[in-house]
Protein backbone atom coordinates (compact mmCIF):
# COMPACT_ATOMS: atom_id res chain seq x y z
CA UNK A 1 0.00 0.00 0.00
CA UNK A 2 0.70 3.40 -1.44
CA UNK A 3 2.42 5.96 2.22
CA UNK A 4 -0.03 8.20 3.37
CA UNK A 5 1.36 11.74 2.73
CA UNK A 6 -0.13 15.01 2.57
CA UNK A 7 -0.70 18.03 0.26
CA UNK A 8 3.12 18.70 0.64
CA UNK A 9 4.44 15.21 -0.10
CA UNK A 10 5.40 14.48 3.60
CA UNK A 11 4.86 11.15 5.13
CA UNK A 12 1.91 11.14 7.89
CA UNK A 13 3.22 8.86 10.56
CA UNK A 14 0.59 9.96 13.32
CA UNK A 15 -2.85 9.85 14.59
CA UNK A 16 -4.90 10.91 16.50
CA UNK A 17 -8.02 9.06 17.78
CA UNK A 18 -10.50 10.51 19.77
CA UNK A 19 -12.43 7.93 21.90
CA UNK A 20 -14.77 9.83 23.59
CA UNK A 21 -16.56 13.17 23.23
CA UNK A 22 -17.35 12.71 27.07
CA UNK A 23 -15.28 14.54 29.64
CA UNK A 24 -15.44 14.75 33.38
CA UNK A 25 -14.13 17.94 33.55
CA UNK A 26 -15.81 21.76 32.72
CA UNK A 27 -12.84 23.56 31.76
CA UNK A 28 -13.43 27.40 30.94
CA UNK A 29 -11.62 27.63 27.37
CA UNK A 30 -13.45 24.01 26.64
CA UNK A 31 -16.69 23.46 27.75
CA UNK A 32 -19.44 25.44 29.63
CA UNK A 33 -20.06 25.13 32.94
CA UNK A 34 -23.89 22.96 32.25
CA UNK A 35 -21.98 20.55 29.86
CA UNK A 36 -22.66 19.79 26.33
CA UNK A 37 -25.12 17.29 24.90
CA UNK A 38 -22.77 13.91 24.76
CA UNK A 39 -22.91 12.19 21.12
CA UNK A 40 -25.78 8.92 21.08
CA UNK A 41 -23.25 5.52 22.10
CA UNK A 42 -23.88 4.13 18.30
CA UNK A 43 -22.18 7.12 16.77
CA UNK A 44 -19.20 6.57 18.53
CA UNK A 45 -16.49 4.11 17.31
CA UNK A 46 -16.35 0.67 18.59
CA UNK A 47 -13.34 -0.76 19.97
CA UNK A 48 -13.27 -3.02 16.73
CA UNK A 49 -13.79 0.07 14.21
CA UNK A 50 -11.54 2.22 16.02
CA UNK A 51 -8.36 -1.12 15.38
CA UNK A 52 -9.58 -1.42 11.74
CA UNK A 53 -9.09 1.85 11.16
CA UNK A 54 -5.16 1.95 12.87
CA UNK A 55 -4.33 -1.10 11.03
CA UNK A 56 -5.25 0.49 7.29
CA UNK A 57 -3.46 3.36 8.49
CA UNK A 58 -0.36 1.00 9.81
CA UNK A 59 0.04 -0.56 6.91
CA UNK A 60 0.06 2.84 5.01
CA UNK A 61 2.72 3.94 7.13
CA UNK A 62 1.19 5.38 10.38
CA UNK A 63 3.13 4.19 13.12
CA UNK A 64 2.14 6.50 16.39
CA UNK A 65 -1.19 6.35 17.85
CA UNK A 66 -2.11 9.35 20.48
CA UNK A 67 -5.85 8.11 22.28
CA UNK A 68 -7.33 11.51 23.18
CA UNK A 69 -11.20 12.49 24.09
CA UNK A 70 -12.94 14.08 25.93
CA UNK A 71 -11.48 12.54 28.37
CA UNK A 72 -10.61 9.18 27.32
CA UNK A 73 -10.39 7.24 30.58
CA UNK A 74 -14.10 7.88 30.68
CA UNK A 75 -14.53 5.73 28.26
CA UNK A 76 -15.09 1.60 29.46
CA UNK A 77 -12.85 -0.42 29.24
CA UNK A 78 -10.41 1.54 27.72
CA UNK A 79 -7.32 -0.99 28.72
CA UNK A 80 -9.08 -3.33 26.28
CA UNK A 81 -8.83 -0.95 23.43
CA UNK A 82 -5.12 -0.07 24.36
CA UNK A 83 -4.08 -3.90 24.02
CA UNK A 84 -6.07 -4.10 20.36
CA UNK A 85 -3.78 -0.96 19.40
CA UNK A 86 -0.33 -1.81 21.04
CA UNK A 87 -1.13 -5.58 19.25
CA UNK A 88 -1.66 -4.14 15.84
CA UNK A 89 0.88 -4.47 12.90
CA UNK A 90 3.06 -1.44 12.33
CA UNK A 91 1.97 0.81 15.38
CA UNK A 92 5.01 1.50 17.67
CA UNK A 93 4.42 4.55 19.91
CA UNK A 94 0.89 4.00 21.51
CA UNK A 95 0.02 7.01 23.66
CA UNK A 96 -2.91 8.63 25.88
CA UNK A 97 -3.56 12.62 26.19
CA UNK A 98 -5.61 12.92 29.50
CA UNK A 99 -6.51 14.93 32.50
CA UNK A 100 -5.32 12.72 34.65
CA UNK A 101 -7.70 12.52 37.40
CA UNK A 102 -9.03 9.12 36.41
CA UNK A 103 -5.14 8.07 36.51
CA UNK A 104 -4.06 6.61 39.81
CA UNK A 105 -6.74 3.56 38.70
CA UNK A 106 -5.65 3.37 34.88
CA UNK A 107 -1.55 3.53 34.93
CA UNK A 108 -0.90 0.42 35.80
CA UNK A 109 -3.52 -1.20 33.44
CA UNK A 110 -3.00 0.85 30.37
CA UNK A 111 0.94 0.03 30.80
CA UNK A 112 0.26 -3.66 31.49
CA UNK A 113 -1.93 -3.27 28.07
CA UNK A 114 0.73 -1.88 25.98
CA UNK A 115 0.49 1.77 26.31
CA UNK A 116 4.39 3.45 25.85
CA UNK A 117 3.68 7.42 26.25
CA UNK A 118 1.58 9.19 28.21
CA UNK A 119 0.51 13.13 28.13
CA UNK A 120 -1.08 14.89 31.16
CA UNK A 121 -2.85 18.35 30.21
CA UNK A 122 -2.11 20.51 33.76
CA UNK A 123 -3.35 23.89 33.81
CA UNK A 124 -1.62 24.69 37.10
CA UNK A 125 -0.70 23.49 40.31
CA UNK A 126 -2.34 26.04 42.04
CA UNK A 127 -5.08 24.68 43.79
CA UNK A 128 -7.07 27.65 43.16
CA UNK A 129 -6.31 28.21 39.68
CA UNK A 130 -6.98 24.52 38.87
CA UNK A 131 -10.64 24.97 40.43
CA UNK A 132 -11.22 27.82 38.78
CA UNK A 133 -10.07 26.42 34.98
CA UNK A 134 -11.64 23.45 35.26
CA UNK A 135 -14.48 24.14 37.77
CA UNK A 136 -13.18 20.89 39.60
CA UNK A 137 -11.25 20.58 42.77
CA UNK A 138 -9.36 17.82 41.65
CA UNK A 139 -5.74 18.53 41.18
CA UNK A 140 -4.70 16.69 44.30
CA UNK A 141 -5.80 13.68 42.48
CA UNK A 142 -4.32 14.39 39.23
CA UNK A 143 -0.91 14.87 40.90
CA UNK A 144 -1.94 11.35 42.63
CA UNK A 145 -2.92 9.61 38.81
CA UNK A 146 0.80 11.04 37.99
CA UNK A 147 2.61 9.27 41.13
CA UNK A 148 1.02 5.95 40.10
CA UNK A 149 1.70 6.67 36.30
CA UNK A 150 5.60 7.53 37.16
CA UNK A 151 5.43 4.27 39.13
Amino acid sequence: MEPLTDSWGREIRSLRVSVTDKCNFRCKYCMPAEGLEWLPRDEILSFEEIQRLVAVLASMGVDEVRLTGGEPLVRRELPVLVELLATTDGVRDLSLTTNGVMLDRFAAPLVDAGLTRLNVSLDSLSHVRFAEITRRDALDRVLAGLAEAER
